[in-house]
């Protein structure tokens, strides 16, 4: 909007030393100039009213911020403009619209009142302008720049102009300039504070200057476009004149490039739906203009399509022994795992039109689910590629992006069949569990067609937009937990759970994969080291405790290292490592071997817990003090586990008269059970008898038998259930010095999957009732 000089004369006016004040939001106002406000606020409504009442001058002032609601002394700039009101008019809303006129230039000297309306005494400031040759050359030059800018600018008229060059003092021609220009509240507010005449006419030709330089750039670029789009046109028409022209001539030759595709397309063998596609992509891009930006969309679509091993595939070795050495060599137990892969070889060798199985490995870190993997796809003499999916939240990494996005390509399952180039891969997905999903979609649902066998033989990837055959391909998952996995998915999987190592089996695959890799790896040969029996087993007991082999050999590689820095030292003596060696390479034992559950005291019991890491020995606590029957329950436990000691709590007092317990304990102790590792979630309802066990001793004050542990879900009637998990929770009692455990009897059927020397080591004892097992496990009170 612009604003001009009224043609008054409004030097001769005296400014009162006191004025209300009234706070604006965005707008400066320059003196001399006719300017519009609009404000809601009742306080300066009052403001108005009384200044137009008694006649008053009133200053304008800018606010610091447009956020502030009710704006204080602090919320405004220290320079404004006095100013008079020349008209109001009020309206419905209640909002009120005035024309104001600046005065003179002003500061607030004293702050007055805040109520009703902002009040303060205020300082004129008036203008300094020394006449010279420089002040001339500077309105000169100003009046230039604002021709050459009302010439481009489209907000600036002609009307402007000439009102800017008939103005007849200097300052006002820097403040109507300043008015009617594009600057910020800041640059305007510096503008207002300056009394300086020729500084305002400085600070304004750097404002002209580069206000003029974008608006004749904005003018070149809105040129250049309307050439561009009129150079397309003529180009579309030329276009459309050659195809005209070719057909007359009967000219329908491809150019080289164009050559060279078709025959790749040819020599691609891919399915019929598949060359229709690419034939019809290649028309596309024969006829356009290789700079345009679409010929490389089509292009890199065409190059997709040829690359993509349709029919090429890897020739499976069917050769049972051989799969079985390479599997064995890798690997040592794994039993189940190396079995359905042998009998999957078998099928194929019988049915070679057989579609790939679907598996799914579920076991804690470390159990070698991963590189099982690449052991297979080895003994199967097929390629291998692995896809973490580990934090993958878009969709489209699955099945691709479609076309019609910037930089689209196909999903990571395709990606990964182009860089093995075969069609018939061991593919592992691996961290299934680990899948996220977001606003930009579900990977696992994008899941369900892939790993469908009934499905993938014509899996739609949304950039191809062509089925692609996946049956072919032998999928396997990898988990730590089958639960966060969504059902629909799990359904169609193979699960094979890799539960964890014994300590023996950790020693035999210590002396034949580990200790060599890590020996190599450090530069180390037998004359260097030598690690014995009773070392290994050490490191085992006393410096790891896990299902897996990941601490185990991250120990023998710290062994290693330093064994070579002695051996890079110019050390030549062979290290035998004994048991006896470890403290000063590994330093203390981690754990204490047989410690920490030999001596049970009253109210405490080793449970049993499964974890996505393998099984965990937990030690139940139960306490009684005197007070009002309650019951406190802490640990992080779960609404299951809570659940389950209210059970056992129930059970425990049922049975009052036959453990002999007195008559009125629950009544006048209050309980309190506790599950140590407070920090650590636990949920779960197999807790329960251990949860029974311990509050029965806390309430007949005896103690549980040394190094036992049990594990159950049990009912309000004392019936003790089966659990899940059987081998990894025995692993990690046997890991911990456990020796008795007490089990379901309904997990008897479960002990085949028990190692032998574990068997042979502990002992198992399994219940159906819990009145049985409180008996067994509870000391005889002396």
């Amino acid at each position: 909007m612009e604003i001009t000089i009224t043609q008054e004369k409004q030097e001769s006016a005296v400014l009162p030393r006191q004025m209300p004040i009234l706070p604006v939001k965005g707008i400066v106002v320059f003196p001399f100039l006719v300017v519009p406000i609009i404000i809601t606020d009742k306080k300066q409504s009052q403001l108005i009213d009384d200044a137009l009442t008694h006649g008053k001058t009133i200053g304008v002032f800018c606010m610091t911020s447009a956020d502030v609601t009710e704006a204080g002394f602090d919320d405004i700039f220290m320079s404004g403009t006095a100013c008079n009101i020349l008209k109001m008019l009020r309206f419905p809303d209640g909002s009120v619209r005035f024309l104001v006129q600046g005065l003179a230039r002003i500061q607030i000297a004293k702050e007055l009142t805040t109520e009703p309306f902002l009040t303060a005494e205020v300082d004129e400031v008036k203008d300094v302008f020394i006449p010279s040759v420089k002040t001339e050359a500077l309105q000169r030059n100003l009046l230039d720049i604002l021709k050459n800018l009302v010439d481009v600018s489209p907000y600036m008229s002609e009307e402007f102009y000439i009102s800017a060059i008939n103005q007849d003092t200097p300052g006002k021609l820097t403040d109507l300039i300043a008015f009617n220009m594009n600057l910020t509240i800041g640059e305007k507010q510096k503008l207002v504070a300056e009394p300086n005449v020729a500084r305002r006419m400085e600070i304004l030709l750097v404002h002209l200057n580069r206000e003029l330089e974008v608006a004749q750039l904005s003018k070149k670029i809105q040129s250049d476009a309307a050439n561009e789009l009129g150079k397309m046109q003529r180009e579309y028409i030329l276009r459309e004149q050659i195809k005209v022209i070719q057909k007359e001539l009967g000219d329908g030759e491809l150019r080289p490039e164009m050559a060279e595709l078709k025959q790749r397309i040819e020599d691609a063998k891919m399915t019929i739906q598949a060359r229709q596609a690419a034939d019809k992509e290649l028309e596309r891009l024969a006829e356009m203009n290789p700079s345009s930006a679409e010929y490389t969309v089509s292009r890199t679509y065409l190059d997709w399509l040829i690359v993509l091993p349709w029919q090429k595939s890897s020739k499976d070795v069917i050769d049972i022994r051989k799969a079985r050495k390479v599997l064995d060599e890798d690997h040592y137990d794994l039993e189940k795992v190396k079995e359905r892969i042998i009998e999957f070889l078998a099928v194929r060798r019988l049915n070679p039109d057989m579609k790939g199985p679907i598996l799914c490995f579920v076991g804690p870190p470390g159990v070698g689910k991963t590189s099982l993997g690449r052991s297979i796809a080895r003994a199967m003499g097929r390629e291998f590629y692995r896809l973490s999916l580990g934090g993958l939240r878009d969709e489209a990494e699955i099945r691709g992006h479609r076309r019609t996005y910037i930089g689209s390509m196909p999903g990571r399952v395709l990606q990964g069949l182009k860089r093995v180039g075969t069609n018939n891969p061991v593919f592992m997905l691996d961290e299934i569990d680990k899948l996220g999903s977001d606003f930009r979609g579900d990977p696992s649902s994008a899941l369900l067609e892939v790993l469908d066998p009934e499905q993938n033989n014509t899996f739609s990837d949304h950039y191809l937009e062509v089925d692609f055959d996946l049956s072919h391909v032998m999928f396997i998952t990898t988990a730590n937990m089958l639960e966060p996995i969504p059902a629909v998915l799990r359904d169609r999987m193979e699960v094979l759970r890799i539960p964890g190592y014994t300590d023996v089996e950790k020693l035999e695959i210590s002396l034949r994969h580990l200790i060599p890799k890590q020996t190599k790896n450090h530069g180390l040969t037998s004359s260097n080291l030598v690690f014995r029996k009773d070392a290994i087993i050490g490191v085992i007991e006393d410096y790891t405790r896990e299902a897996g082999l990941r601490n185990l050999e991250r120990e023998l590689a710290n062994i290693c290292r330093k064994v070579a820095a002695k051996v890079a030292g110019g050390s030549h003596r062979k290290i035998s490592m004994g048991a006896s060696d470890l403290a000063k390479y590994l330093g203390p034992p981690y754990f204490a071997s047989e410690t920490r559950f030999s001596k049970e005291r009253i109210g405490e019991v080793a449970g049993l817990a499964w974890t996505a890491y393998g099984g965990e020995v937990l030690k139940i606590e139960a306490a009684a003090m005197p007070g009002k029957k309650a019951l406190t329950l802490t640990g992080h436990l779960g609404d299951v586990m809570k659940e389950s000691v209210q059970t056992a709590l129930s059970y425990v007092r049922s049975l009052s008269s036959r453990l002999k317990i007195k008559s009125d304990f629950f009544e006048e102790h209050e309980l309190h059970v506790h599950v140590p590792s407070g920090a650590t979630p636990k949920d779960g309802p197999s807790a329960g008898i251990t949860m029974a066990v311990a509050l029965a001793s806390l309430a007949t004050g005896r103690r549980v038998k040394d190094k036992m542990a049990m594990t159950g879900e049990i009912t309000l009637r004392g019936q003790v259930m089966a659990i899940g998990g059987l081998k990894e929770k025995v692993l990690a009692a046997y890991r911990h010095g456990i020796r008795t455990v007490i089990l379901p009897m309904d997990n008897k059927k479960d002990m085949v999957e028990i190692p032998p020397e574990i068997k042979k080591a502990m002992t198992f004892k399994f219940f159906e009732d819990a009145y049985d097992v409180i008996r067994f496990a509870l000391e005889i009170k002396k």
